[in-house]
């Protein structure tokens, strides 16, 4: 009898992290992105990264994305884009946001793994601003240590990572300013919709 009223117990709370879980997962910021590509979606984790996700999120509000392109590509890598419109001029951006990879990863967030999104930036931790890039591959590298800040992941392709998986593997070369990792045909971002 005991052993029963365990087994119930279990079952029981089994369940609960299950319906939590999964009412956590339904609660995340999703953002549609409409490409020439084909479309995704992304799912944004503001109680692991709230300062990178209100950045992200305010951009797409601010419709900063649309008109943009992936501008680097490299397939068993990832994706970029968000900078740069489609006649390779950056676009202006807000203040920078503060790092929070070490944060997010402490807070039990996403690992830089296939299907996550991540703010690009450049050496300076500190510099992240409207660029994103999505991994194509496991890249652990890039993950915050004791001795490197890494890159704050923050979301992950929920729906659509065969979009992604055919972006990879365009052809790329030179394009505006940049030498090489450029898709040859254009891959331009119609919108990114905040869908609540």
């Amino acid at each position: 009898r005991s052993f029963s009223g365990i087994a119930r117990v279990v079952v029981a709370a089994s369940a609960l992290v299950f319906i939590a879980s999964s009412a956590l997962a339904e609660g995340a910021p999703k953002v549609k992105f409409a490409t020439t590509a084909g479309d995704f979606v992304v799912e944004v984790y503001p109680d692991k990264a709230p300062a990178t996700v209100d950045n992200f999120l305010q951009y797409v509000k601010d419709k900063h994305y649309n008109g943009t392109i992936f501008h680097r590509v490299i397939d068993n890598f990832m994706v970029q884009g968000g900078g740069y419109d489609a006649n390779y001029a950056e676009k202006k951006t807000r203040a920078p946001v503060v790092h929070e990879g070490r944060e997010a990863l402490a807070k039990g967030g996403p690992r830089n793994v296939v299907g996550t999104l991540a703010m690009a930036r450049t050496q300076d931790p500190n510099s992240a601003s409207a660029q994103f890039f999505i991994n194509v591959k496991d890249n652990g590298f890039l993950d915050p240590s004791v001795s490197a800040p890494g890159y704050t992941v923050f979301g992950k392709v929920v729906s659509g990572m065969e979009t992604i998986q055919a972006m990879k593997t365009t052809p790329t070369g030179s394009g505006g300013p940049f030498r090489t990792d450029v898709p040859k045909t254009p891959i331009l971002i119609n919108s990114a919709t905040l869908l609540k």
